[in-house]
């Protein structure tokens, strides 16, 4: 069975009011020993005159994975782990020579 660790890697942010304008994504899928990985980037637009704003120091990157999960097709990208991992156990397509 499959398994993956979203993680963020990096936020970027405004100087003058610390809202987060980028996060840095990573998503790695397992499958017993075969293992496959995905890094992307996500950009927001903070107000923070919002009442959802939240301050930096006082984000989570649980918080920050949700944000990111929202803005993306998760079930693409782990559909696509998957599909690597499946390659690796069963690989269409292999190199050598016959001598």
């Amino acid at each position: 069975m499959t398994t993956y660790k979203w993680t963020i890697a990096q936020l970027e942010r405004n100087a003058d009011d610390n809202g987060v304008v980028t996060a840095h994504w990573r998503v790695s899928a397992e499958d017993g020993d075969y293992s496959a990985s995905s890094y992307g980037t996500c950009g927001f637009t903070p107000d923070p005159t919002s009442d959802d704003f939240v301050p930096f120091e006082d984000l989570t990157e649980a918080m920050v994975i949700e944000w990111v999960k929202g803005s993306l097709d998760v079930d693409a990208i782990e559909a696509n782990l998957t599909a690597q991992i499946e390659d690796q156990k069963a690989p269409k397509v292999v190199a050598g020579t016959p001598w």
